[in-house]
């Protein structure tokens, strides 16, 4: 239990790995989410451009 604690830092210490583990999971979310859209854009105006030929 003294490991967790760290000297009576840990709620500092734990909650600051915590909210960086947050940043970075919802980084990565949105950076996936971004990406998807943009690929979605591309696939539906390459799709325009095909059926104008």
């Amino acid at each position: 239990m003294d490991t967790l604690a760290m000297g009576n830092y840990g709620v500092y210490v734990w909650s600051c790995f915590a909210l960086t583990l947050i940043v970075i999971v919802f980084s990565d979310w949105r950076a996936r989410a971004h990406h998807n859209q943009v690929y979605r854009d591309m696939e539906v105006r390459i799709k325009a451009l095909e059926d104008r030929q």
